[in-house]
């Protein structure tokens, strides 16, 4: 298969027969082949080499086994469980109802085969074919090693800020044990607040319900911070949850994926439930159709708009986990020969279902809420925190059986937030541990790295349990995943396509596939066609909207503006992700010798143990290949006296 240049890419069979002939050995005249023979004279030559005492053989490098999933559910569910996450539940409804209804599943759609599942597919078919991480994975391209790191960074971010949601989310489930709810006008406490329509103003002027006062009061503690620069005491009582959230993520990593591959059959089917139920009891409510139509109204006109078509995409970004590694971190424990195409496929049709039903869930009941307070739905609908943990809650509180709804919903919170932490978890552990492989084969030592690793993210997230703790997590939240993850997504789809060679990626791909079906080298066309125009257009548009609203708009959390420099802290945060390219390539072109064109036409090339895992899965583990590039064509001399030191084998 040759590449977009015309020539046969390195490492393929064509370079391969080419090399065989070109590294000849002479030997005392006579020419022999780069394994140490020579047909024509073998039966003389090994009647002499077995008349010689045999020297012991250099013994070569040991290599450590791979972990492979357990099972091909095991696989499937750990990436359902990674992609279907909050965004699903708190973010896509909004952007639904306030895109246009309806009409948002069309730029959403298109937005999601274009850029979304060429992507992923791209992200598990890297993973699974060199059975590697988000760093080492980029032996296929030296010069774009940066781009692993970049996404290392952005895990490491994420992961920081996304476990404090699943200690709010502790918080809640702890308080929903109570009868009547703590929030709920039910509860002695709220019963002045509820009858009173003065009490507790908002700077706005407008009254502030008891969910709103839970959650910015009892939960956040954000009364008592003034912004930024001033966090405040951390507050034990989230510490403690934010503690416990780390240990169960520890506890249910500590055996890599053969522990974490069986928690996902609960925490990744488990919010199936709990949304079937919560539909079938919203439909029977008051008002929900209300809802729903406010949900799937559609608005026509909405299409002209430029900031509709940035949601669809951010939204799939978001929702899909592009970008991040953890994708291709649970792809590299597949078996080679996994039919990737057809994964990628459920796995990314499952995520845009689930959104898309997740809405009747919230918006049924998000109805009703309106219909007993008698006032349109636009006024209790919110997206993010302001909805999972004010507006959803304030409408279970409605229903009869509260309590037991309440218990529901926050343990369905929970298992989506920790099958997504697994997902960054997994890409940040992978990454280091094929960088020091000498980890993997210790269990000790990579039991005291995750729990090390652990500890730091706990240690680091105290900062977002203070007082002022939602301003710095609103910051992370808004440039972890922003401009950065953008530009990372953009240089992957660039570097593949147009310097491994996307002829060559598609051969790949193949090859994995060992019995191809023709629909799959059909949809190759298409997914080639995508990565190497439509996607990096789509993406370059994304990038360009959102440096244009970084620049035009505020970043506010409520009534609270962030100042300049808070800002510019958040660029600097996305901007040392994608700098870490720019970086890693200068470092891997001065590693090269010769011209600065030698270089680079060095720095592109894939190193040969790139294709080891295509070579062991096809039996042929006999010798062990060094990640050092060997350049060709080279001559080697030989004379009698290095037949003393040495065995040929035939």
């Amino acid at each position: 298969m040759q590449d977009q240049s015309g020539k046969a890419p390195p490492g393929s069979p064509a370079v391969a027969a080419a090399n065989t002939a070109q590294n000849s050995v002479h030997l005392n005249g006579h020419s022999i082949s780069q394994n140490g023979h020579n047909p024509s004279a073998a039966p003389a030559a090994q009647s002499q080499i077995e008349s010689r005492p045999s020297s012991p053989v250099p013994t070569p490098t040991a290599v450590i086994p791979r972990e492979q999933w357990g099972g091909k559910y095991e696989f499937l569910l750990s990436c359902i469980g990674y992609c279907v996450g909050l965004g699903n539940v708190w973010r896509f409804p909004y952007l639904c109802y306030r895109n246009g209804g309806g009409v948002f599943l069309i730029p959403y759609f298109i937005m999601l085969f274009v850029t979304g599942v060429p992507l992923f597919l791209m992200e598990l078919s890297l993973g699974q074919y060199g059975a590697a991480g988000p760093i080492t994975v980029w032996k296929c391209c030296p010069l774009l090693k940066g781009i692993g790191i970049g996404m290392l960074c952005v895990s490491t971010l994420v992961c920081l800020y996304y476990n404090v949601i699943i200690a709010w989310t502790f918080y809640y489930l702890g308080s929903s044990f109570q009868s009547p709810l703590p929030w709920s006008c039910d509860a002695l406490a709220n019963a002045a607040l509820c009858g009173n329509a003065t009490t507790g103003n908002s700077s706005t002027g407008r009254a502030l319900s008891p969910t709103e006062i839970f959650w910015n009061e009892q939960v956040l503690g954000v009364v008592h911070s003034e912004g930024l620069h001033n966090p405040g005491p951390v507050r034990w009582q989230l510490a403690l949850c934010l503690l416990a959230a780390w240990i169960i993520i520890f506890l249910c990593m500590l055996k890599g994926i053969r522990s974490s591959g069986k928690v996902v059959y609960v925490t990744a089917t488990f919010p199936y439930f709990v949304l079937i139920v919560l539909i079938i009891r919203g439909a029977t409510l008051e008002g929900s159709l209300q809802g729903v139509a406010f949900y799937l109204t559609p608005d026509w006109g909405r299409l002209a708009n430029a900031q509709v078509w940035n949601d669809a995409a951010s939204q799939i970004f978001y929702s899909l986990g592009i970008g991040v590694g953890g994708l291709l971190s649970m792809a590299s424990y597949n078996k080679f020969d996994n039919n990737v195409i057809r994964d990628t496929l459920v796995i990314t049709t499952g995520n845009c279902c689930t959104s898309f039903f997740a809405g009747f869930a919230i918006f049924s009941i998000l109805g009703h809420m309106a219909w007993r307070k008698g006032v349109p739905v636009r006024e209790v609908a919110d997206t993010g925190p302001g909805l999972a943990f004010v507006a959803y809650p304030e409408a279970l509180a409605l229903l009869p059986g509260s309590v037991f709804w309440s218990i529901m919903f926050f343990l369905m919170l929970f298992m989506l937030g920790v099958d997504t932490l697994f997902g960054n978890m997994e890409g940040i552990t992978t990454a280091v541990l094929d960088e020091f492989p000498q980890l993997r084969g210790n269990t000790l030592h990579k039991s005291l790295f995750l729990g090390l690793l652990c500890f730091c993210f706990y240690l680091m997230g105290l900062l977002l349990v203070t007082n002022g703790g939602i301003y710095w997590f609103t910051l992370i939240d808004s440039f972890s995943t922003s401009f950065g993850l953008i530009i990372i997504t953009l240089f992957m789809c660039i570097g593949i396509s147009f310097f491994y060679g996307v002829n060559q990626f598609c051969q790949d791909i193949i090859d994995m596939i060992c019995h191809c079906p023709p629909w799959c080298t059909k949809v190759l066309l298409y997914f080639k066609a995508c990565w190497v125009f439509f996607t990096p257009f789509l993406l370059l548009f994304i990038l360009t909207y959102i440096f244009i609203e970084m620049y035009n708009t505020s970043l506010h959390y409520g009534s609270y503006v962030y100042p300049r420099w808070g800002k510019a802290l958040g660029v600097c945060m996305g901007a040392t992700c994608c700098l870490q390219i720019l970086i890693w390539a200068i470092v891997a072109i001065c590693k090269e010798t010769g011209t600065l064109k030698d270089r680079f036409q060095k720095a592109i090339r894939p190193l040969n143990s790139w294709r080891v895992n295509n070579l062991n899965s096809a039996g042929r583990t006999e010798e062990h290949v060094e990640p050092e590039r060997v350049e060709a064509p080279f001559t080697v001399t030989l004379t009698d006296m290095d037949f003393t030191a040495m065995t040929w084998e035939a």
